[in-house]
């Protein structure tokens, strides 16, 4: 019978071979101008106009994620503003920030240049990590800020140095006020210390400090949410319900997978293996547990397949570690190859594509690529509406989107317009503000006619928004209606008509 037990000492002195400086940078810097290179390709994503929307309304927290990334779309259009390659700049930073911490990883577990070139090469080779690097987006700065965190826990069992567990402390705070995902992992990180060790860890005053520091930090975001009646919370089950839309659960491990790519797949599953198997690797066995509950907590809330990654290079460095330790000269062999046909995968999953060679868009993933496409020709045809509006119409009209994403471009293109302020129910930007109560005439960009008379003694339609590259309903085929008489007053029906 197999008994488990909790590590209590410190991973057995040795010397950790040298950080590959040299060849780490060899991955990273390539990755970084690949980045760069498509900074600027087509327009904003619909999420970046919101985040800048967002930014224009800084907060202590919003309904729907944390006040950082809306902080940094604000920090950085003021920089330069309207520039796509400022915005998501940051992104990139962190990216490649999450390239060399895989590396570290592995050097930790004691691999050597080998093992850290091919962690480093397996985090810039997956289509998810590396990709997500070229736009502004929440999952772009949680994923690379877990990594860190990762490092800092390995480190430490390395090495006891208890500031480092006040550091993990500090990131997960600034994690925390990106997205409310980071408990997850440190909820299975406690299980899985309790089940394999190192025990002591959770007795370290440091470790609790830090945590501190995280609660102190959220102190004004959970005033926030408790004032506004815990809009976060209902992002779960808006999260999940979209999931089902695509095949739910069922397919949650395949999509994670195939985010990580083809290297980073094989070296995920290797590795988690190796987390529980590999002599080497006891003390850091608990690691392999967190990876598995990770996955599987996302699976049973019905989570992103993505939400996981920030597990991966912790699983990916000890397989890299495996590889070159293996003594069965045809996986080395076999690594080759499969590095290779990775990077050119992870390479054409970047944006290279002419605009004008893109097809119109079928729907499903397509919105990640169209979703970038189509704002100009709505604002242009919601002008269009605007300007049909007499005068004394227009002095008391609002500009309603259907979408929180129609809303952030067309508050992005609201001065070379003139418009007046633009509002949305959906998700957070039903939180931004309220149209006033003496809006008496609407432009409602959007939405289903029957819902549309539930709110409006008159809707009548007036526009229509349409874009050979965009998405179906939020960009393409989109009727712009006019809508009068109120059926209550603005300030009461606001909080019918919102919804995340």
């Amino acid at each position: 019978m197999t008994t488990i037990t909790a590590s209590t000492e410190p991973v057995a002195a040795r010397e950790i071979p040298p950080f590959a400086t040299l060849g780490v940078g060899a991955i990273a810097l390539p990755a970084a101008i690949a980045l760069f290179a498509v900074l600027g390709q087509y327009g904003f994503f619909g999420d970046e106009l919101y985040f800048l929307a967002a930014g224009g309304h800084l907060s202590f927290s919003y309904a729907d994620q944390g006040p950082l990334v809306p902080l940094i779309a604000r920090l950085m259009d003021v920089i330069a503003p309207g520039s796509l390659v400022a915005l998501r700049l940051p992104a990139l930073v962190v990216t490649v920030a999450g390239i060399v911490l895989a590396a570290a990883i592995a050097r930790e577990f004691g691999g050597g240049r080998g093992a850290q070139l091919i962690s480093a090469a397996a985090y810039a080779t997956s289509p998810f990590l590396l990709v997500q690097g070229g736009q502004l987006a929440t999952n772009s700065i949680d994923g690379p800020l877990w990594v860190l965190i990762t490092w800092l826990l390995v480190r430490w069992v390395r090495t006891r140095a208890d500031v480092l567990l006040v550091w993990a402390g500090i990131v997960t705070a600034i994690d925390m006020q990106v997205k409310w995902l980071i408990p997850v992992f440190w909820i299975c990180f406690g299980i899985g210390v309790l089940v394999y060790g190192p025990r002591e860890l959770l007795r370290r005053p440091a470790l609790w400090i830090g945590a501190a520091i995280t609660a102190v930090s959220m102190v004004p975001s959970v005033l926030w949410q408790a004032a506004n009646g815990w809009p976060q919370l209902e992002m779960g089950a808006v999260v999940s319900a979209e999931q089902e839309t695509i095949g739910g659960r069922l397919i949650f491990v395949p999509l994670a997978l195939g985010a990580a790519g083809l290297l980073g797949a094989i070296l995920l599953v290797y590795g988690t293996v190796r987390l529980f198997r590999a002599e080497s690797l006891r003390p850091y066995r608990f690691l392999g547990l967190v990876v598995v509950l990770v996955v599987v907590a996302f699976v049973a809330t019905g989570g992103r397949p993505y939400y996981a990654v920030g597990v991966y290079p912790v699983a990916m460095a000890a397989g890299a570690v495996g590889l070159l330790e293996a003594r069965v000269t045809w996986q080395r062999i076999a690594a080759v190859p499969v590095i290779a046909l990775s990077v050119v995968l992870a390479a054409g999953s970047l944006p290279w594509q002419p605009e004008s060679s893109i097809p119109p868009s079928t729907g499903g993933i397509d919105l990640l690529l169209h979703g970038k496409f189509g704002w100009p020709e709505l604002a242009a045809s919601t002008d269009l509406a605007y300007q049909a509006l007499t005068p004394t119409e227009r002095a008391h009209a609002v500009i309603v989107a259907e979408s929180y994403w129609q809303a952030g471009a067309l508050e992005s293109y609201r001065q070379p317009y003139d418009w007046p302020a633009v509002y949305s129910p959906n998700r957070g930007y039903g939180y931004l503000g309220t149209p006033p109560d003496s809006a008496t005439t609407v432009l409602y960009v959007g939405g289903e006619l029957e819902e549309l008379r539930a709110h409006f003694g008159s809707v009548t339609p007036i526009g229509r928004a349409d874009a050979r590259l965009g998405y179906a309903g939020v960009t393409r085929d989109v009727t712009i209606w006019r809508c009068d008489q109120p059926v209550r007053p603005w300030s009461r029906m606001w909080t019918e008509m919102r919804e995340m």
